[in-house]
């Protein structure tokens, strides 16, 4: 088994986290480095092959996607996949201090923000709890592409799909532009940042953006 001191490239982990999730979807995933060892192991360290930063739905449960154990992803979640200040603090820790060599940004089908979002740019939305609002906020700048992409108007014939992808796209592009630790990283090619679509229906993780070799 791989030492806490081994070096993985960003696109060898990026297959591995591929292989796991194909494993997840056949419906033979192996549920590695889940025993009493691995976790006596890693009591006084971690070194985990990959961040996930993704929604915080109760059906994408990071570990179980990718077929992954204990140590294994450094994971962050909040509803939407919204970028602030503790998501990025986390990921430079990740990529800083760990040394991941890859961050995967996991957007999904049937996001209930992105939903929320969709639906306050009715004319007679009712206005949603103030924080539950600022979340929201950060996902309207995809809403309004896609509306302005439809004629700008009908927010009824909006795809949720679209936006999602509009909303994945613009997370992954705000993380690089609001950190420039991760953006080093990645232009020196210690790393790489992944953003994909997880199907909720067939269990695949769909990559629709990539931010370096993988």
């Amino acid at each position: 088994m791989p030492q806490h001191n081994e070096k993985r490239t960003p696109a060898q982990v990026w297959h591995e986290m591929e292989r796991g999730n194909e494993r997840f979807v056949a419906g033979t995933p192996q549920h590695p480095r889940q025993d009493v060892e691995r976790r006596t192991e890693l009591a006084e360290f971690q070194a985990p092959h990959a961040a996930l930063f993704g929604c915080s739905d109760s059906r994408l449960a990071a570990e179980i996607i990718f077929d992954k154990g204990l140590g294994d992803l450094f994971v962050v979640r909040n509803a939407g996949q919204v970028i602030s200040d503790s998501v990025i603090g986390s990921l430079e820790y990740a990529v800083g201090v760990l040394k991941v060599p890859l961050i995967l940004v996991l957007g999904h089908d049937e996001c209930g923000a992105v939903r929320a979002a969709i639906d306050s740019r009715q004319p007679d939305a009712t206005p949603l709890p103030p924080h539950i609002a600022g979340l929201v906020a950060r996902i309207l700048p995809a809403v309004d592409r896609c509306l302005l992409a439809t004629g700008g108007t009908d927010v009824e014939a909006l795809d949720a799909q679209d936006v999602g992808r509009e909303h994945l796209r613009d997370t992954v592009g705000e993380l690089l532009a609001a950190s420039e630790l991760i953006s080093d990283a990645v232009a020196a090619g210690s790393l790489a940042v992944v953003g994909a679509n997880y199907r909720l229906r067939e269990g695949r993780a769909v990559p629709d953006v990539v931010v370096g070799q993988i």
